[in-house]
């Protein structure tokens, strides 16, 4: 995700909260109060903000998924605009926001993971119609990459990508990961690495 450079506001950070206190306990773990008095405010000030923790958790995985959408879209329209940018450019490009992701909101991924399928219905299939259209802006790089490599099984190193990028949540005792950066330089070889592999 883009990093923010003013402050988040109160909505942002009662959903900042959720999605940590979601992922901790569960969704039917955490009470309304609980999150209030996570930003300072009482349980009932939070339906000044949202109708209640189910459209909070709505717009947390609605959220993300529009999101890494948008800066995918972003990231394909600056490269564009850049006249001819080298596929595998591109492709460097789009693992590194997906890597800001992962490292930066491990919480939503563990909501998505545990949480999903207690969105409504229509909430659900936006969060798996944004989801796809975002695999598929990735198919279209790695194939223009890779170009002998079927749609299919662009389509599976895809998911397998992703599936590596967002194991970050489950690496988190002390010690299991180098810092930051070192993580992320890490995450971006075995990405290109398995995208190298699925080409070959």
């Amino acid at each position: 995700m883009a990093t923010r450079t003013d402050a988040p506001t109160r909505r942002e950070q009662i959903l900042k909260e959720a999605a940590r206190l979601f992922a901790e306990r569960g969704f039917h773990g955490v009470g309304v109060d609980e999150i209030g008095a996570a930003v300072g405010i009482s349980g009932p000030g939070l339906y000044r903000h949202f109708a209640g923790k189910d459209a909070m958790l709505a717009e947390l995985l609605v959220g993300i998924s529009e999101s890494l959408l948008t800066g995918a879209k972003r990231r394909l329209a600056e490269a564009d605009g850049a006249g001819g940018v080298a596929p595998g450019a591109v492709l460097d490009s789009l693992i590194e926001g997906h890597i800001d992701f992962a490292l930066d909101d491990r919480p939503l991924i563990t909501l998505h993971d545990r949480e999903l399928d207690r969105l409504r219905d229509a909430d659900r299939k936006l969060v798996r119609q944004l989801q796809r259209q975002y695999v598929e802006l990735w198919v279209g790089v790695v194939r223009r990459l890779y170009p002998d490599l079927a749609e299919p099984a662009a389509r599976s190193a895809v998911h397998s990508v992703f599936g590596l990028l967002n194991s970050t949540p489950h690496l988190t005792r002390p010690g299991s990961l180098p810092d930051r950066a070192g993580t992320a330089e890490l995450l971006h070889r075995m990405a290109r690495g398995a995208f190298a592999a699925a080409g070959a």
